[in-house]
């Protein structure tokens, strides 16, 4: 089976822990080259995940006709303009989350991949939880009634220091946003997997904490179209993490304590029960399995440009929710 050639361009924390391993480990991929901006560090870094090789400029690695695809790791200001010339350059592109700064961005993304023939996916790797499959057949069935009330908190700590490489977090030109941007974003996505479209939004974000940027935490209350109610909690502030998945429904309930965990507790019809439903040991492995596929024509991606779009669209009106908050 002939393997997909990829490149990577940026190589930092998430590159270096789920990306790069799951392309070199991967039967249908192949590590080509990456690209950083130290020529050194990508020389390190491509020796390190067997990458023949490496760029300091990441359109040389654009130019590159060994490459089929390209996995954008780098911050959000850049997924846009580099997701279009991959496009022209005729790659596939599977872009790091956020996909981009603002909904106008996404279109652009969206229209430079349908108009060179080349696939756009994006990295909201809790799509493929199997916890969340099995959410979704649990609602289905009727166990715990109609949905009334969904809540998300996520919490992580977050105070960098100027010099740390993730420090780009918490500047808004480069970020797009604080955590309701950087993780919130996965939570939606979430949201919207399991419940569907929002067609309600109200928000607030503050600085409770640290004077910076971009807002420490934040809170936004959707109505779905389906007619629950929905509450996400974000904070760098909150010294106790927190990844946590809660649904109510008129005839009982299914708790998560930690998505990333997979075990779920059901109150139902059926009584009470304990399951659990481990994701991958690599994250990013099943997401990049499946954009294999969409690049090889074996299907579209599970995670799409439209659905980068549509986090993107509950992420602009948070924002100017919030800001319309601010003025009262």
């Amino acid at each position: 089976m002939k393997k997909l050639r990829w490149g990577l361009i940026g190589c930092g924390d998430i590159a270096q822990k789920r990306v790069a391993p799951a392309l070199r480990e991967l039967a249908t991929c192949e590590l080509v080259a990456v690209s950083r901006a130290h020529s050194e560090l990508a020389e390190e870094f491509a020796k390190q995940f067997g990458a023949r090789k490496w760029y300091s400029d990441w359109t040389e690695l654009f130019r590159d006709e060994e490459i089929d695809a390209v996995y954008i790791a780098t911050p959000v200001h850049l997924h846009a303009v580099q997701t279009i010339a991959a496009a022209e350059a005729g790659k596939h592109v599977l872009c790091e989350k956020p996909m981009a700064m603002n909904v106008s961005e996404c279109d652009q993304m969206i229209a430079a991949c349908r108009a060179n023939k080349v696939k756009l996916g994006v990295a909201y790797y809790r799509h493929f939880y199997p916890v969340l499959d099995r959410i979704k057949s649990i609602i289905a069935s009727g166990d715990i009634g109609t949905p009334v009330l969904v809540q998300i908190n996520a919490f992580e700590w977050f105070n960098p220091e100027a010099d740390h490489p993730r420090s780009w977090l918490t500047r808004k030109d480069l970020a797009g946003g604080g955590p309701m941007f950087d993780f919130g974003c996965h939570r939606i996505e979430v949201f919207l997997n399991i419940f569907g479209a929002i067609n309600s939004v109200r928000a607030l974000t503050a600085n409770v904490l640290f004077d910076r940027d971009t807002e420490d935490t934040a809170t936004a209350l959707f109505r779905f179209a389906e007619g629950a109610c929905g509450v996400l909690s974000v904070s760098h502030a909150a010294m106790e993490p927190r990844d946590s998945l809660n649904i109510f429904g008129s005839l009982g309930s299914i708790r998560v304590s930690i998505l990333n965990e997979g075990k779920v507790r059901v109150i139902g019809k059926s009584g009470e029960r304990y399951e659990s439903h481990p994701p991958a040991a690599n994250l990013h492995t099943p997401l990049i399995e499946n954009f294999v596929d969409a690049a090889t024509g074996i299907r579209e991606p599970a995670v799409s440009g439209e659905v980068g779009r549509a986090v993107a669209m509950i992420e602009e009106e948070i924002y100017r929710q919030a800001a319309m908050s601010d003025k009262l």
